[in-house]
Parts: structure tokens; C-alpha cells; sequence
């Protein structure tokens, strides 16, 4: 049995290999804002102002509690250079282009502009026990993943802490106002599974997520336990997350057991194979006691045989019991891509094969197929438009 499948092909010139790139071309800096600083940073500049430092708390507590960049709405300011302070340290670094909605109103994915007329997405999500915000990182990606709408359009830079932050208090000010259907609500939990491979933009990732999770007026106040970094398999980043003493959620963009397979469909494991990346995942459960999450795309007849199946569950256990959970993933349909979602009863062999092998193991629900749900559509859309002008080829692949 061969232990490969045959891919479709892929944009660009016949067998030409994707490009891997961790590093954009300089477009400028965003403008600096409050969540790019620490506690302590927000009240030296305040000092640096001759204003009195708990003024940063305050107006941290505005951006951060009452999800406000209003200066109308702090009163408790002085008013004179009121505006002039939050238009320096609460700088717009969002422009919502449009948003759509799905599922009766429960799902809101954004595309948005940032200073530099980039574009990302976000998608905020309603279910019955929680609101999940799927939040960005990178404007673009440079994993080059071929069914990976994301990917195809390649790295345009990575977004700052702040830029990152943003997206999480529109999302939180959006379900307090009621924007989701249902009525009001609160923000749990926050997801890096939009554009980008969050471990190529560490540093700004790690400083976001401290902002998500510090108490007010540090920051949002989530558990850590609420946040979710994905990865498709950077192990060093890996190995240093598990020592920031951040107990968030890894999750492991996986979508293949063996590596003949996982490099055509992952490039990064051309560097860093299956058995380093799950020898990584391992050893960050160790460091943080949090269960690691395996994602695994399911497409037709690429990655969804029964014994792949058998051999993920091999995999895993050969590394102990107790220390994954794995999410098969249908992948969203995108009208005229190559790749497809799996038949249902080849998605129930495939998630049956794993619980009888004793691997914990839940489809996730996706969210928004009828309005390009999977992320990097819209921006693909955008830059479809644009490829006579700008030289990106059309994009039309679902993402992870």
C-alpha cells in the first residue's frame, strides 16, 4: 500500500516548490498604541508627559474594561489634552472594510485595513457556552501550505501587539452591544487560527496574549486557559512558548501522520518532520500540564484513509496517554477549489478509527461556509482583484 496519496496541483509554474518565508518586506511600523506597552511603559510615558503615571490606568481602564478609544466618553480625564492623548495612545489601526454574517446571525467575519492598506480577517463566533473571536497575526502567511487560501497569498508583514489586541476589543465591544444574535454577551475566548502562523510573529503573539489575559488595566482579564495559539510546526517557538508561563492552549496544525504526505501538504516539515513536531507538542504538555490540540483537516481522498488514521493514533500514543485531543477538521468548501471536504462516511471511519484506538477525539464545528467562512477568502478576494496589477496569482484554495 503506497503510503502516499496523489496531490492536485498547485498555483503556480509546473513543479515549482513553495517558498517558505519568515521575514516580509519592511512596510513601515504601525503607530505606537497603549496594548504595545506594559503597565509600567504606559505610565513612564505619562511621566515623560508631566502627567501623573495613574493616568495610564485610567486610560487603560477605558480601553480595557470599557472597550472605549472614545475620548468623549472618559470623563474622568482632564479635559484639557484629553484628545490629544488618546489620539497618541489610542490610535485607530483598524478600518472595517466589510463584515458578513452567517449562521443566523451567531458568526461575524471582518476583513479589515490596517494602517499600511493591508488586510486581515477575524471571525467572531457565538455557541451556546461561549463567544470565540478567531484572531490574525499576520497579514498574509509564509507557510505556503497549498490548500491554505492564506497561504497561497504569501507573507505581507506581521502585525503588531496592538494591531493584534485590536481585534480582540472591537470583538468584545460587539458582543456586549449585542451583535451577535441572542442578544448581549461576553468575549471567552480567543483563538489564533486566522491569517498567519502565529510562532513566525512570536514576540508580538506572546506580548498580545499577556494583554489578553493580565487583569484590568493591565489588560483584558481572560483566562489563559480561554486562548488557543496554533501552529503548523515551528519547534523551537514551540519549545520557547512552554517556558513563557503562559498556560494557553497548543494547537498543532497536524493534517498528516507521515512525512511523505505532511511535506507536500505542510512545507515547514521539511525542516522540523511529524516525530520532532510531536516530540515538541509532548514536551510542552509536560511544561504546562494543558492538553495539547491536533488539528487535522480532513480532505477527500489526500489525508482521510482509514489507516492514516490508524497511524495518527499510532503516533500519539507511542508519546503516552492523556496528553492530546485531536479536532478533525471538515474542511470549508470554497466553489471551484481542487480540494474538497471528505464524504461523511469516510469522516466517521476516520473519527471512529481514533476513538477506538483510545484518542480523544471532536469534529470541530465550522462556522460560516456561506460567506467564505475559512480564512484568507476575503482578503483573497481583494488581491484576486488586484493580481494584474500587483502580480498575486488567484486564489481560490481553502485555508486550514
Amino acid at each position: 500500500m503506497s503510503t502516499t496519496a496523489p496531490l492536485p496541483p498547485t498555483p503556480g509554474a509546473a513543479g515549482e516548490r513553495p517558498q517558505l518565508t519568515f521575514t516580509a518586506r519592511r512596510r513601515g511600523k504601525p503607530p505606537r498604541h497603549l496594548a504595545d506597552l506594559t503597565r509600567e511603559d504606559r505610565a513612564a510615558v505619562l511621566r515623560e508627559k508631566d502627567l501623573p503615571a495613574f493616568r495610564a490606568d485610567q486610560l487603560s481602564r477605558h480601553y480595557f474594561s470599557h472597550l472605549t478609544r472614545d475620548d468623549a466618553a472618559m470623563s474622568d480625564l482632564p479635559a484639557s489634552g484629553r484628545d490629544e492623548l488618546v489620539a497618541e495612545l489610542l490610535p485607530q489601526l483598524l478600518t472595517e472594510v466589510h463584515t458578513l454574517q452567517a449562521d443566523g446571525g451567531a458568526t461575524r467575519k471582518a476583513l479589515w485595513s490596517l494602517f499600511d492598506d493591508a488586510k486581515v480577517e477575524s471571525v467572531l463566533m457565538r455557541y451556546s457556552e461561549r463567544a470565540t473571536l478567531c484572531v490574525s497575526s499576520q497579514a498574509g502567511c509564509g507557510m505556503a501550505c497549498p490548500f491554505c487560501a492564506t497561504g497561497q497569498q504569501g507573507l505581507t508583514r506581521n502585525l503588531s501587539t496592538a494591531e493584534i489586541v485590536e481585534q480582540v476589543r472591537v470583538a468584545a465591544a460587539a458582543c456586549r452591544d449585542g451583535l451577535l444574535t441572542g442578544g448581549p454577551t461576553r468575549l471567552t475566548n480567543v483563538v489564533f487560527m486566522g491569517m498567519g502562523e502565529p510562532l513566525a510573529n512570536y514576540r508580538a503573539v506572546v506580548n498580545a496574549v499577556r494583554r489578553m489575559v493580565e487583569p484590568s488595566p493591565a489588560g483584558f482579564g481572560l483566562s489563559a486557559r480561554n486562548v488557543t495559539v496554533s501552529t503548523v510546526g515551528l519547534v523551537p517557538a514551540i519549545d520557547k512558548l512552554a517556558k513563557e508561563g503562559l498556560p494557553v492552549t497548543l494547537a498543532v496544525s497536524l493534517h498528516a501522520p507521515d512525512d511523505g504526505l505532511r511535506d507536500e501538504l505542510i512545507p515547514i516539515n521539511s525542516r522540523w518532520k511529524v516525530g520532532e513536531l510531536l516530540d515538541s507538542a509532548r514536551r510542552y504538555f509536560d511544561a504546562t500540564g494543558r492538553r495539547v490540540s491536533i488539528e487535522y483537516a480532513l480532505i477527500r481522498d489526500i489525508n482521510d484513509h482509514q489507516w492514516r488514521a490508524q497511524l495518527l493514533a499510532d503516533e500519539l500514543l507511542a508519546r503516552g496517554k492523556g496528553w492530546i485531543h485531536v479536532n478533525p477538521i471538515p474542511l470549508n468548501p470554497t466553489p471551484g477549489s481542487k480540494w474538497t471536504a471528505s464524504d461523511p462516511h469516510v469522516e466517521d471511519t476516520f473519527v471512529r478509527t481514533l476513538r477506538k484506538a483510545g484518542i480523544p477525539t471532536t469534529v470541530r464545528d465550522t462556522r460560516g461556509s456561506d460567506i467564505d467562512g475559512a480564512c484568507g477568502q476575503l482578503a483573497a478576494e481583494q488581491l484576486a482583484t488586484a493580481a494584474p496589477k500587483v502580480g498575486v496569482p488567484e486564489v481560490k484554495e481553502p485555508p486550514r
